[in-house]
């Protein structure tokens, strides 16, 4: 018996996958400021791949789907951090209004990019926070404080673009970009996971939008179809991966403002280096 051009017993095993994945992505999303997309593109990667999602449309379902997970997760982080006073209020505002823009525009591009622009982004990124965090030192500066005005808006507009582009909510940007500027690990970590919330909301909203003619050029492929997506959204990860990634979203949280970060940033950026590699292989 097939269901969405599997096997019952595969299905089952993706179904336990998605699910273990989901909560680790809770836990990252509590303990980076991430989204948790970093972890969450390259699993749904394989699992579409498996069930028999076209090349053409596989990378942008990926990320549609992560950023549609993000909204909850990214929600139940800042309500944890903001709860601790950690969230740097003034950086959000200053950030708001580029952000979005740039996700609309990361989104009009999603519709009519070739399937290859979202692996070159997603590697370039995830190499660069791996360096960042592998070799980083207190001595790595841009400068002692943000800069204000149109270069911050810039910054912003950027971190709302490639957010878009890559699937994730703009933790690895934002964390980057704020302990280059000298702001505490801790901070920059708490507001990435309220940038996280201004990007996934009208991030899937787009990849719902660009995704939308996808169904109709593949209407043999299940897994693009009602009920089981919705344009580059599928509803079936979402149900799998959500329910875990906020009962551990929390505990990620607990865990970044009790702990050393050195070793999970050395566990993350061997991670983000791997699954950048595992890109540049398809890329080849």
């Amino acid at each position: 018996m097939l269901v969405a051009g599997l096997n019952v017993s595969e299905l089952l095993e993706l179904a336990g996958l998605l699910v273990v994945v989901g909560a680790l992505a809770g836990f990252l999303a509590g303990v980076f400021g991430i989204g948790g997309g970093a972890i969450l593109v390259p699993v749904f990667y394989e699992c579409f791949r498996l069930a028999g999602v076209p090349l053409e449309v596989r990378m942008p379902l990926c990320i549609g789907t992560s950023l549609a997970i993000i909204i909850p997760t990214s929600i139940s982080s800042f309500r944890s951090h903001h709860m601790r006073g950690a969230v740097d209020m003034a950086v959000l505002r200053l950030w708001a209004v580029p952000v979005v823009s740039g996700v609309i525009l990361g989104s009009v591009i999603a519709r009519y990019a070739p399937e290859r622009l979202f692996k070159y982004v997603f590697v370039a990124v995830a190499w660069s926070a791996a360096i960042r965090l592998l070799f980083g030192r207190d001595s790595w500066r841009l400068g002692d404080t943000l800069p204000g005005g149109f270069l911050m808006r810039v910054y912003g507009g950027l971190v709302g673009l490639l957010s878009t582009l890559m699937g994730v909510g703009g933790g690895l940007f934002s964390n980057l970009l704020m302990t280059f500027y000298g702001r505490p690990i801790h901070q920059a970590v708490a507001t990435s996971s309220a940038l996280a919330v201004l990007i996934s909301i009208p991030g899937a909203i787009g990849y719902v939008y660009a995704g939308w003619p996808a169904a109709a050029r593949y209407p043999d492929i299940t897994a693009l179809q009602l009920p089981f997506a919705l344009g580059y959204v599928s509803l079936i990860g979402a149900v799998l991966v959500i329910p875990t990634s906020l009962l551990t979203a929390p505990l990620g949280v607990r865990a970044a403002h009790a702990m050393s970060k050195r070793t999970l940033e050395m566990a993350f950026g061997c991670y983000l280096f791997i699954v950048g590699s595992r890109f540049v292989i398809s890329l080849l």
